[in-house]
């Protein structure tokens, strides 16, 4: 597995999760790493997307607040910090690798299984 997403769950509305992406960076010779998630019965939509010099992220405008990205690099890791989660949160969440940062999906070409948050009392 070249992308794994970890670290979804259950979490009480009003609670913080972070999310992490164990990647093959080197594997993929990608530079963009982003996260998108797709709700019940909802097309799938971008969160956040980052290179590993973790500059000038860009993010839904609709998630910026509650949502940040960040990429350890020495870790091949990328995260999702995710504070102050609504029922509407709930969805699962998938990473993803592509040339550039941007917010279509289509600029992707790799993608992980995806995790599972559930946001609930």
């Amino acid at each position: 597995v070249q992308l794994q997403a970890s670290g979804g769950g259950l979490v009480p509305p009003g609670g913080s999760l972070r999310l992490s992406c164990a990647t093959s960076r080197r594997t993929f010779s990608m530079d963009a790493w982003g996260w998108f998630r797709q709700a019940p019965g909802k097309e799938r939509e971008f969160i956040a997307a980052i290179t590993w010099s973790d500059d000038n992220p860009l993010y839904a405008d609709s998630l910026r607040d509650r949502f940040s990205i960040s990429a350890h690099g020495a870790k091949d890791t990328v995260y999702l910090q995710m504070n102050s989660l609504k029922p509407e949160d709930t969805a699962v969440y998938y990473c993803a690798a592509g040339p550039v940062v941007r917010a279509a999906e289509r600029i992707y070409i790799y993608w992980g299984q995806g995790t599972l948050v559930t946001v609930s009392s």
